[in-house]
């Protein structure tokens, strides 16, 4: 059993990194299914349940941004990456990470080999599958919270440092949700609201 696995959202002001393992069927093909970052949220959302019914067994695990503060961005990815592979319905003998480090993988109830490939999310379906999987939950999530923390458009930027998400946050201060440990967000503490 092979397992890919990607995070989303290590680089946003606010909000999670959520990470995705997804174990592809041997014999299944979703030829649309590539890097997140290459198609637009109609396609990801569309192929989320292509993968889900395509996958002997998935998971979708997260930080938060109380975590990322406290352990640093990495560490956090980290957890997350865990925490997908903990929520997976069968442990993978063979985790596939995207990227060129890997997390610890001990503790998870069986050895676990791993591989880190850099750029793994364009050659490995099943990595292509996960973060497909990471970017829906994580995009999905960043809108639902746009309700609860209304000035601060996140159903648009999704936490990202944009030009407006700066703007707003120099307007308002950070809320719950942003990185405090991450700049321009900590300049913006002195007397914001919690």
């Amino acid at each position: 059993m092979v397992a890919g696995i990607d995070e989303v959202g290590r680089g946003p002001l606010a909000g999670p990194v959520v990470a995705a393992a997804v174990i592809l069927r041997p014999d299944e093909v979703l030829a649309e299914v590539r890097d997140s970052k290459l198609l637009d949220a109609k396609t990801r959302a569309r192929l989320v349940p292509l993968i889900r019914g395509a996958a002997i067994a998935y998971g979708v695990g997260w930080a938060d941004p109380a975590e990322i503060d406290a352990l640093n961005i990495l560490q956090a990815t980290y957890l997350a990456m865990r925490r997908a592979v903990l929520a997976m319905s069968i442990l993978p003998d063979l985790l596939l990470v995207d990227g060129n480090r890997l997390p610890a993988l001990g503790g998870l109830g069986c050895p676990l080999a791993a591989r880190a490939i850099v750029r793994g999310d364009s050659s490995e379906p099943a990595i292509s599958a996960a973060s497909i999987l990471a970017k829906v939950a994580r995009d999905a999530y960043m809108g639902h919270v746009d309700r609860v923390y209304p000035g601060y458009a996140f159903a648009i930027h999704k936490g990202y440092a944009t030009a407006d998400h700066r703007r707003l946050l120099t307007q308002h201060g950070p809320c719950a949700l942003h990185r405090r440990s991450f700049a321009p967000v900590g300049p913006q503490m002195q007397g914001a609201p919690a």
